[in-house]
């Protein structure tokens, strides 16, 4: 049994993911993202905390659809409604650490991979759309490698932010891009049946 506690049950956590987004790209964001917290907290020997992890993933843009301006500022009021822990608010603010009005830092490895892995999540998915397979699963680290260093390429997702994100993790950049890659394409099936 893990220490960290969320507060709801998935089902619930889901439910206000949908009552605040409904655009499909949001949703499939939030879906994967969960899924690859959740696959970093075993890999990373958090298991015990898995629930936790993922469910960090999953509501970490729960105010951005409704309230971009107020993006992790907005979340603690809406999740503290629905019952979430103090933790998990944390966990939710702290991804957006120097890019929006909160002052929540990361702090737990938890954190820090949502921090880093976040904005990541979002280029590779870019990069698999572009792909003839449209998957991750056949996507190589060199081809993803690529897709990073060239600015134009998903503009929108901060290499500042991943680069820093290893930074916090202690981690070269190589091995956040291996990781992440490797979370996404081992839980891609999964997300897509959750969309379907």
């Amino acid at each position: 049994m893990g220490t960290l506690s969320v507060g709801v049950s998935r089902d619930k956590a889901v439910e206000v993911l949908k009552q605040y987004n409904t655009e499909p790209f949001h949703l499939r964001h939030a879906f994967t993202v969960e899924a690859v917290m959740g696959w970093y907290a075993d890999e990373l020997g958090y298991g015990g905390d898995k629930e936790f992890w993922a469910t960090a993933g999953l509501m970490h843009d729960v105010d951005f659809e409704q309230w971009p301006d107020e993006h992790c500022v907005k979340a603690p009021e809406l999740l503290s409604a629905a019952g979430f822990t103090p933790e998990l608010i944390h966990a939710v603010c702290a991804h957006g650490w120097g890019m929006t009005g909160t002052d929540a830092k990361p702090e737990h490895e938890m954190e820090k991979v949502l921090f880093a892995a976040d904005e990541l999540t979002g280029l590779i998915g870019a990069a698999a759309l572009m792909r003839p397979s449209k998957s991750t699963k056949d996507m190589e680290l060199k081809s993803l490698k690529k897709k990073f260093k060239d600015k134009k390429f998903a503009a929108g997702c901060s290499r500042e932010c991943i680069s820093q994100g290893a930074e916090l993790l202690g981690w070269e950049l190589d091995k956040l891009l291996e990781m992440t890659l490797q979370a996404m394409a081992a839980t891609e099936d999964a997300v897509e049946a959750q969309l379907a």
